[in-house]
């Protein structure tokens, strides 16, 4: 089985566990280490032969143009994390709209390719910001991995599908979701996705999550640039303890378990995931 492996691709900085100690307009004094990070990664993808899903942040994309290009000269799907990385509760939905299509049309003109996907900063489309799915069939998305069907303090819809389904239908258009991957571990719901999840937890309990969805359909698996970079810059003091402890743990641990997480399963891009695992009527 085929499954999807995805990057969010922003800076260090940018971050939501520093955004409040560390405001935006500071963002252009700090040394941004985004293209090395992902060309980091996109090396590892040609290493193994994988083509994956590169959600781009579009001030990202304004500032590094060549990177997306990169990105889609080699072989990989583009995608829209957004254009601020402000999370969609921090967002009024038409401001949120005008965010959703600048991005994707900034996207495309430096891909050359059409932008059909979206990913929310912080997984923030959960039930009180529902209103943005609306927004992406309207800002000419197709589909959307944004839903993490799990409960946490900051994000999540516990309740949602955890397979490829329809999330939403307007206007005779239809939204596709892949969900966040969670397993179900003796009724308990794992977060076993990425992210800080895969470095602060033992590499045996990705696996061991992915493996037991892996019986059963295809999963999402994200990871961002920054995670392969334990030379940032420290920015301990811009979060909460909390905050810099899933930050910073597990930095030097990222690109080993990326090589043995390639080589134990096999990967592709979001879009081809979907095209293969949608079932007709599956709606939410």
């Amino acid at each position: 089985m085929l499954h999807a492996f995805s990057v969010d691709v922003e800076d260090y900085f940018q971050v939501l566990n520093f955004a409040r100690r560390l405001p935006r307009e500071d963002w252009a004094k700090m040394p941004s280490r985004v293209v090395a990070n992902t060309q980091r990664v996109l090396n590892l993808l040609d290493e193994h032969q994988v083509r994956g899903t590169f959600f781009v942040l579009g001030c990202v994309a304004r500032e590094h143009p060549g990177l997306v290009r990169d990105i889609a000269a080699r072989g990989h799907e583009v995608a829209s994390h957004g254009m601020s990385h402000r999370a969609l509760h921090d967002l009024d939905p038409a401001s949120f709209l005008v965010e959703a299509g600048d991005s994707r049309r900034l996207l495309e003109d430096l891909a050359g390719a059409p932008v059909r996907g979206f990913r929310a900063p912080s997984f923030s489309i959960t039930r009180k910001t529902w209103w943005a799915l609306d927004a992406l069939l309207e800002a000419g998305y197709a589909w959307d991995s944004s839903i993490f069907p799990v409960r946490h303090p900051d994000y999540g819809v516990p309740d949602a599908p955890r397979d490829i389904h329809v999330v939403h239908e307007a206007g005779g258009r239809q939204l596709i979701e892949f969900p966040m991957a969670s397993a179900r571990v003796v009724g308990c719901t794992l977060p076993v996705s990425g992210g800080g999840y895969f470095r602060v937890l033992p590499y045996a309990v990705t696996r061991f999550g992915l493996r037991r969805i892996a019986r059963e359909r295809p999963f999402v698996f994200y990871l961002h640039p920054w995670e392969t970079d334990p030379e940032q810059p420290d920015l301990r003091h811009c979060a909460s303890r909390l905050g810099a402890l899933r930050h910073y743990t597990g930095l030097h641990r990222t690109m080993p378990r990326l090589q043995r997480l390639l080589q134990e399963f096999r990967f592709t891009t979001v879009s081809e995931v979907i095209r293969a695992g949608i079932k007709p009527g599956a709606n939410s």
